[in-house]
């Protein structure tokens, strides 16, 4: 039986921020069907806090796309700096696949260090990070995933890049969230 594939997706990424800001930082999330977008969501998550999770379930679950997207891409595990998205309850409040993208794979022991000796909630963010596991090299980035295979991610990478390394639905997330920080979107995504 073929595996199952994704054409309507929605991609988030977080808002740049000061290194000393406290508070809450935006999220953005752009939808495609296929290589069309279709939609913008805007949220907030708590700078270090644990909250990211419960906030992308609430932006996808009371959107008019709900009942559309297929697919959740994160660029990264954690938005706002150390927001680990509990990607496990992500998956199991919503029921719908998770793709993490980065360009870079993470120092995991740096970031060991930092959650378990600097962040409130540290251990349970980390946690979350060792059931994840490590970070696949596909092509030119890194992935993790929950819900789908490596032939299903490596399958959706190969639809949604179309400019550089990234898929559109976190590069156009990318661009609209420095946007809403500066005023006008700036640098790489």
């Amino acid at each position: 039986m073929a595996e199952k594939r994704f054409s309507n997706v929605a991609g988030f990424d977080d808002a740049p921020f000061a290194r000393d800001y406290k508070g809450k930082v935006r999220l953005v999330g752009t939808v495609y069907a296929a290589l069309r977008f279709d939609g913008v969501l805007i949220g907030e998550v708590e700078k270090d806090g644990f909250d990211a999770a419960a906030q992308l379930a609430r932006l996808v679950g009371d959107s008019r796309f709900n009942g559309h997207i297929q697919l959740i891409m994160l660029q990264g595990i954690a938005f706002a700096g150390f927001n680990v998205v509990d990607v496990f309850s992500l998956y199991e409040q919503l029921g719908l696949p998770l793709l993490v993208v980065a360009r870079r794979k993470p120092d995991m022991a740096s970031i060991r260090r930092a959650l378990l000796s600097h962040i409130e909630e540290g251990k349970e963010k980390w946690a979350v990070l060792e059931r994840l596991g490590e970070m696949e090299p596909l092509g030119s980035v890194f992935v993790q995933r929950v819900g789908l295979s490596l032939a299903q991610a490596s399958e959706v990478l190969e639809q949604f890049v179309v400019h550089g390394n990234i898929p559109e639905p976190l590069r156009t997330a990318h661009i609209i969230a420095g946007a809403l920080a500066y005023g006008h979107s700036r640098g790489h995504v």
